[in-house]
């Protein structure tokens, strides 16, 4: 496989069950070269190649809770040298929650695991993406591939015992990116893991933004484009707010599709976005 296809963002395909958007190119803005300051996007490929040294090697010496917490402080290393400003409404719970979270870019992936040490759901890909394969590897990730169902049962599983031994696990219950404009049903499967484990749901909205308070539509990671595409769009930016609201946790219920609505109800109250129902026959494991 080439290094072209681990980083390219995966195309929906004609049929089957693998979650799909239809957002594209068409989604961003036109890139104002005229603007791009070379220099300040040069600084922030420096500062990024700087903290993926020091990720491998902190990853690499430090054990436990220091390494818990350096992973976690590489995580606001990452945003901070992208021009990505973290801003945290609300606070997570004691451990043992379901993040439900969702999906617009790798930014979110990275915030997320700045503000708690947490388990990701992720699709197997994107253990081979540098630097963010690396934190998610590190950190526990629970990888699913997406290509087919033989892993649901295992990843549910998986996600159950994860929550009962206390760890706080992020999913994206949408499957894939949506531009922040227009957004995902929430897939239920997921949430079945909460209601094995008895373990609450706890909804994050996210809402990228521009310094000026306009929704980033660039700054999503959609389409046919490489993550190298979208880093490169995100470096180029004057600067992002990535914006996570943490709301109150649900009790886990008898029924899943329920606990995925409300879930999805309770984010589209914060972003304004609205997440369709799914239908009946969603059974993919969901993955960041």
């Amino acid at each position: 496989m080439s290094a072209t296809s681990v980083l390219r963002h995966p195309a929906a395909p004609a049929s089957g069950w693998l979650p799909v958007s239809p957002c594209g190119a068409g989604c961003h803005p036109p890139v104002d070269r005229t603007g791009v300051r070379v220099p300040l996007v040069l600084a922030r490929l420096c500062g990024l190649a700087a903290v993926l040294v020091g990720a491998l090697v902190g990853g690499a010496l430090l054990r436990g809770g220091t390494q818990t917490r350096w992973l976690r402080a590489c995580h606001r290393a990452v945003l901070r040298c992208s021009g990505v400003r973290l801003l945290v409404a609300g606070e997570l719970g004691d451990g043992g929650e379901l993040l439900a979270v969702n999906h617009v870019s790798w930014v979110e992936v990275l915030a997320v695991g700045a503000v708690r040490p947490v388990r990701m759901v992720a699709k197997r890909e994107m253990g081979d993406w540098p630097l963010i394969g690396g934190f998610a590897r590190r950190s526990g990730a629970l990888f699913v591939d997406r290509a087919g169902l033989r892993g649901l049962r295992a990843t549910v599983a998986d996600t159950a015992d994860a929550l009962r031994a206390g760890a706080d696990v992020a999913v994206f219950p949408e499957g894939t990116t949506w531009c922040g404009a227009a957004a995902g049903p929430f897939r239920r499967a997921v949430f079945q893991s909460a209601i094995d484990a008895g373990a609450p749901v706890r909804p994050v909205a996210v809402v990228l933004r521009l310094p000026g308070g306009e929704r980033a539509t660039a700054a999503a990671f959609i389409g046919d484009e490489t993550l190298w595409d979208s880093l490169l769009r995100v470096l180029r930016l004057p600067g992002l707010d990535c914006e996570l609201t943490v709301l109150p946790a649900l009790p886990p219920s008898a029924d899943r599709r329920e606990l995925a609505r409300r879930a999805g109800d309770a984010i589209a109250a914060v972003t304004g976005v609205p997440h369709p129902v799914g239908g009946r026959r969603e059974h993919a494991p969901m993955a960041a």
